[in-house]
C-alpha cells in the first residue's frame, strides 16, 4: 500500500512583508546616507536644527542600513529558504507576524529617538535601553520560530544555508546582550556596564562581529541557497562549504581588537586581533570561490539575467572587502588608514556591494515567484545594476583616495620626523573635499538604482495576485533522526574532530600567550595536534565524515558546537580584561572623575554625536603625539561610560584639548565654528546657548556612576546643585570677562566644562600623587 501524500503550503506572506519593508527602509537609509555625505561637504545642510545635524543623522543612517535594510532582507531570505530546505511551513504564523511588526516598531522607534539625541553613544549600538530590550525579545521570537520550524522539518539533514542561519541567531544574541548591558538612569538614558578600555574592547568585539554575524553569515546562507537556484547549478564544493563555515565562525570572533590597533589597548590583544584578522583571508575567500565557482557552466546567463549579475557582483565585492579587511588589520597599514575615509570606503564596499547587491538579486528573483507575475522590466533591472556598480566604484575609489591622502598628510613629518608637515588639521580636510563630493555622486547613483528597483517592483505588483509556494510530502514523513544517528553530549564532543580542535586551540593559546617554556610547549603541542589530526583523518576519514553526517541530523548538538566555537574567542579576549581590577589597569595615570557639571557636559557631547567626528585616543605614533600631545594611557578613560575613543577623525582628536583654548574659544566654536576655524565643515549648535542644562537628572546619573565603580561621594541633590552652580558661574564669569555673556544654566557652559577637563589626570605609582598641569 502506497504512503499517503499531503501538500504543505508555505507561509510566504511573511516573506512578502519583509521584502516590501526591505525596499522601503533601504531607500530611507540610503537617502539619509546621501544627506549626511552632503553635510560633510556643505555644513549649511545641517540647517542649524538639532535633529538634522550630522552627529545625530549619521547613527540613524548606519542603524537604518544595518538593521532596517539588511535586517529585513535577511529575515525574508531566511524565512523563504528555510521552509523549502526543511520541507515545512514556519512553525507559527503568530510568531512570524509578531516578529515582523515588532521589528518594524523597533525601526520606527530608532528613527524617532536617534534624531532627538537619545543615544548610548556607541557605534552600531546607539539605541536606548528600552529599545534594546525590545530587540532582544523580538530576536528571541525569531529564534523560537526558526528552531521550532527545524524541529518540525521533513528533511533529515541540515543544508549548508541552515548552518549559517543557526550561527547568526545564537551569536548575534550573545553579542547584542553583552555589549548592551547597561544601568538605566531614566526611561531614555543609561550608562554601559563597562567603561574605558573594557568598554572599547567589548564594543569592537560586538561591532566587528555584528558585521560578521549580521551582515555576513546570514547573507552567506542566502548565497548558498539563492545562487544555486538562480544559476540552476549545485554548490561547487560541499567539502569547501564545511571548511568555510567552521573556520569562519571560529576565526571571525577573535578579530575585533584590530579596530583598536596602536591605541592604549594591551599589546597582546592587538597582536591577537591582527593575527586572527590575517587568518580570515582563507575562510572568506573559500566562501567567495565556492559562490563564484557555483556559476560554472552558467556564466553565459549573466549577459541577460540581472539576478545573476547582482549575485555574481555581490560575491566579488565580498571577496574584495574580505581581502581589504585583513590588509587594514596590519599595524603599519592601520596606522595609515585608521580614522580616515579609507575605512569608510572599506565598509561601504561590503555594505553596498555585498549586502546591497545580494538584496537586489534576491528581490528580483523572488518578485515573480511571490506574486505569480513576470518582472515588469528586465531592462530596468539591468539599468539598476549598472547604476549601482558605477555608484559603488565612484564611492569606493573616492574614499580610498581620500583616506590614503588624509593618512599620508596627517602622518607626514619633516626635519627628521620632529616637525609636522601639515600642522593644521583643516589642510587635510580641504584637500579631500572634491573626493568627498564624489562620494555624494556615487551614493546618489546607488540610491537612484534602488529607486528604479522600487518602481519596477511597484509595476510588477500592480494587478498581481500573491501566491504561496507548496510542496508535496508523505504524510508520515518525519525527519527525526534514527536511534543510530542520535548524538548526545558525549557523542557531540568525544570524537576526533572536536577533540583535536579543542586540544589544538588550547595548545595554540599557550603558545601565543604563554611565556618561555609554556610558549614552547604550546608550539610543540599545536604542531603535534595538527600532524596527528591529519594522520587520523587520512586513515579514518570515513569515520570523520560519518560523524559529521550524524551531526547534521541533530539540531541541538550542531547548535551547541556552533555556540562553543564562537564563544571561545570571546571569552579568551574579554574575560582577562573585564574581570581584572580596573585600578590596576592604569599604566602611570588615572582619570580624575568628572564634576557633576562636567558629567552633564559629557552627556551633551554624547547626545550630539561628537564621537562620530572626533576621537579621544592619541595613538602611540609619532605624528599623533606631535599633533595632539602625549599618547593616551589606559587609566585616562577608566571612568568613561561609554568610552569615546572614536573611529573617524573628520575633526581633530580631543583627548588633550582641555586647557588648550580659552572658554570663549569653545563658545565661539560651538556657536559658529568658522569664527575660529576657517574652512571648518562642522555645524553650528545655537540651541546649546539657549537650552538649560538638565541638572535634575544628575543625582540619578551620579548614583549609577557610583554603582559602576566611579568614586563619587554620596552627595545630596542640594550639594550637587551647589557644585554645578559654583562651577557654571565661574565659567560664565570668565566668558563675560572675554566679552561673551552666557547664563550659567545653559548647556554650552556644561559642555565647555567637560571639554576643558579632557586630558587632565593624576599620576600614580609615586608616593605623592601629582596632578596634571592645570589641576
Amino acid at each position: 500500500m502506497s504512503a499517503q501524500k499531503t501538500t504543505i503550503e508555505f507561509n510566504d506572506k511573511i516573506v512578502r512583508q519583509f521584502i516590501l519593508a526591505t525596499v522601503i527602509w533601504g531607500i530611507v537609509g540610503m537617502l539619509v546616507g546621501v544627506i549626511v555625505a552632503t553635510q560633510l561637504n556643505f555644513w549649511q545642510v545641517n540647517f542649524k536644527t538639532s535633529w538634522l545635524t550630522f552627529g545625530r543623522l549619521r547613527p540613524l543612517h548606519t542603524n537604518a542600513v544595518i538593521f532596517a535594510f539588511v535586517g529585513n532582507m535577511m529575515f525574508a531570505g531566511v524565512y523563504y529558504s528555510t521552509q523549502r530546505l526543511v520541507k515545512a511551513r514556519l512553525a507559527s504564523d503568530f510568531l512570524s507576524q509578531l516578529h515582523f511588526w515588532g521589528w518594524q516598531a523597533i525601526i520606527v522607534a530608532a528613527a524617532v529617538t536617534l534624531p532627538l539625541g537619545l543615544t548610548r553613544g556607541k557605534e552600531y549600538a546607539e539605541l536606548i535601553w528600552p529599545i534594546n530590550i525590545a530587540v532582544a525579545l523580538i530576536w528571541v521570537v525569531f529564534g523560537v520560530n526558526f528552531f521550532w520550524t527545524l524541529a518540525r522539518r521533513r528533511e533529515r539533514s541540515l543544508y549548508v544555508a541552515i548552518w549559517f542561519y543557526i550561527a547568526t541567531i545564537v551569536t548575534v544574541a550573545m553579542l547584542y546582550i553583552v555589549n548592551h548591558l547597561s544601568l538605566p538612569t531614566s526611561l531614555t538614558h543609561s550608562y554601559p556596564l563597562f567603561g574605558g578600555v573594557q568598554d572599547g574592547l567589548v564594543q569592537w568585539w560586538y561591532g566587528h562581529n555584528a558585521v560578521a554575524f549580521f551582515l555576513t553569515t546570514p547573507i552567506l546562507g542566502i548565497m548558498y541557497y539563492f545562487i544555486p537556484k538562480a544559476a540552476e547549478r549545485p554548490v561547487y564544493s560541499y567539502r569547501l562549504s564545511v571548511v568555510h563555515f567552521w573556520s569562519l565562525v571560529f576565526v571571525y570572533i577573535w578579530a575585533g581588537p584590530h579596530h583598536l590597533l596602536n591605541t592604549a589597548l594591551p599589546d597582546w590583544l592587538q597582536t591577537l586581533g591582527m593575527t586572527f584578522s590575517l587568518m580570515l583571508w582563507a575562510p572568506s575567500w573559500g566562501g567567495m570561490l565556492n559562490g563564484l565557482l557555483t556559476l560554472r557552466g552558467a556564466w553565459h546567463k549573466l549577459r541577460t539575467d540581472p539576478v545573476l549579475k547582482f549575485m555574481a557582483a555581490a560575491v566579488t565585492f565580498y571577496g574584495m572587502a574580505t581581502f581589504e579587511g585583513p590588509l587594514l588589520s596590519i599595524k603599519s597599514v592601520n596606522a595609515l588608514g585608521h580614522y580616515t575615509d579609507w575605512i569608510i570606503g572599506h565598509v561601504h564596499a561590503g555594505a553596498l556591494g555585498w549586502n546591497g547587491f545580494m538584496a537586489a538579486g534576491m528581490i528580483y528573483w523572488l518578485l515573480p515567484r511571490l506574486w505569480n507575475k513576470p518582472l515588469h522590466s528586465v531592462s530596468l533591472a539591468n539599468l539598476h545594476f549598472w547604476l549601482g556598480t558605477v555608484g559603488i566604484l565612484l564611492y569606493v575609489a573616492a574614499m580610498w583616495t581620500s583616506g590614503i591622502t588624509q593618512g599620508v598628510m596627517l602622518n607626514a613629518t619633516t626635519d627628521n620626523g620632529t616637525v609636522l608637515a601639515y600642522p593644521n588639521f583643516l589642510d587635510t580636510l580641504n584637500t579631500i573635499r572634491p573626493l568627498m563630493l564624489m562620494r555624494v555622486i556615487g551614493g546618489g547613483l546607488y540610491l537612484a538604482g534602488f529607486l528604479i528597483l522600487a518602481y519596477n517592483m511597484w509595476q510588477t505588483l500592480r494587478g498581481a495576485q500573491p501566491v504561496n509556494g507548496t510542496v508535496e510530502v508523505f504524510a508520515d514523513d518525519e525527519a527525526h533522526a534514527p536511534a543510530d544517528a542520535k548524538l548526545g553530549l558525549l557523542g557531540t564532543f568525544l570524537n576526533p574532530p572536536v577533540l583535536f580542535s579543542i586540544l589544538g586551540v588550547g595548545f595554540a593559546c599557550a603558545w601565543m600567550f604563554g611565556a618561555n617554556a609554556l610558549s614552547v610547549a604550546g608550539l610543540v603541542g599545536t604542531m603535534l595536534c595538527v600532524i596527528l589530526a591529519y594522520a587520523h583523518w587520512e586513515s579514518r576519514g570515513k569515520a570523520w565524515a560519518g560523524w559529521y553526517d550524524r551531526l547534521l541530523v541533530n539540531t541541538a548538538p550542531f547548535t551547541i558546537l556552533t555556540f562553543v566555537a564562537v564563544v571561545a574567542g570571546g571569552l579568551i579576549q574579554l574575560v582577562p580584561l573585564v574581570v581584572s581590577h580596573r585600578a590596576a589597569n592604569v599604566e602611570d595615570r588615572r582619570q580624575i572623575p568628572y564634576t557633576p557639571l562636567e558629567l552633564a557636559g559629557r552627556d551633551i557631547y554624547v547626545r550630539e554625536g561628537c564621537y562620530t567626528c572626533h576621537s579621544q585616543m592619541i595613538r602611540t605614533l609619532v605624528p599623533d603625539v606631535l599633533r595632539y600631545g602625549d599618547y593616551s594611557r589606559l587609566g585616562e578613560s577608566i571612568y568613561d561610560h561609554p568610552y569615546q575613543w572614536g573611529s573617524r577623525r573628520t575633526g581633530p582628536d580631543l583627548a588633550r584639548v582641555g586647557g588648550k583654548y580659552p572658554n570663549v574659544w569653545h563658545l565661539r566654536h560651538m556657536e559658529d565654528p568658522r569664527q575660529v576655524s576657517i574652512g571648518s565643515n562642522m555645524p553650528n549648535y545655537p540651541w546649546l546657548l539657549a537650552n538649560p542644562t538638565d541638572v535634575a537628572a544628575l543625582p540619578s546619573k551620579l548614583s549609577v556612576q557610583r554603582t559602576l565603580g566611579v568614586p563619587y561621594p554620596n552627595w545630596t541633590p542640594e550639594q550637587i546643585r551647589t557644585r554645578v552652580d559654583d562651577q557654571a558661574k565661574t565659567i560664565s564669569a570668565d566668558l563675560r570677562a572675554a566679552g561673551a555673556y552666557v547664563a550659567p544654566d545653559k548647556e554650552i557652559v556644561a559642555l565647555i566644562a567637560y571639554l576643558q577637563q579632557l586630558g587632565k589626570f593624576e599620576s600614580v605609582g609615586t608616593p605623592a600623587a601629582k596632578t596634571a598641569a592645570g589641576q
